[in-house]
């Protein structure tokens, strides 16, 4: 049975300047670097990866870890391996959104009005990401006790 999410793997062009955003946009702090490019032909094997791949795990205040990728390969447009994106829960979209802005992110709109708020923002490398905040309570929570965040 699972107990939640761990981390979210993302496949970044940059492991640096990612890093940089997530740590400037979300208070993310750098746990390790599981590979290098430089450790040798045989470290990606068990991941399923190439040799030449470095791989560093960002931990979220409160929330899942986000395991960056960065493939020494051609550039691919980010929706080559298919659309993906994380959802960050906020508690001031406005102030997340312009974090995020300030930190390189390139906003996609302004936040939606209204008790379920969203707002999505292009990565500085092209990826997708999304702000939201929720009304207390829900519509569905009298239905359910069941909550995501």
């Amino acid at each position: 049975m699972s107990r939640g999410i761990d981390h979210i793997g993302v496949t970044v062009p940059d492991l640096d300047a990612a890093t940089r955003f997530f740590v400037e946009a979300f208070d993310a702090a750098v746990l390790y670097d599981t590979l290098r490019r430089d450790d040798g032909p045989d470290t990606g094997r068990g991941l399923g990866a190439p040799a030449e791949v470095a791989v560093r795990m960002l931990a979220l205040p409160g929330g899942p870890g986000i395991e960056l990728f960065a493939f020494r390969t051609p550039r691919r447009d980010p929706g080559d391996l298919g659309r993906q994106h994380i959802a960050f829960y906020v508690d001031d979209i406005e102030a997340a959104a312009a974090r995020v802005s300030r930190a390189g992110g390139i906003p996609l709109g302004d936040p939606r009005p209204g008790g379920n708020r969203f707002w999505y923002a292009r990565t500085p490398w092209g990826g997708t990401l999304e702000l939201l905040t929720h009304a207390d309570p829900r519509p569905r929570e009298q239905a359910t006790d069941r909550r995501r965040p």
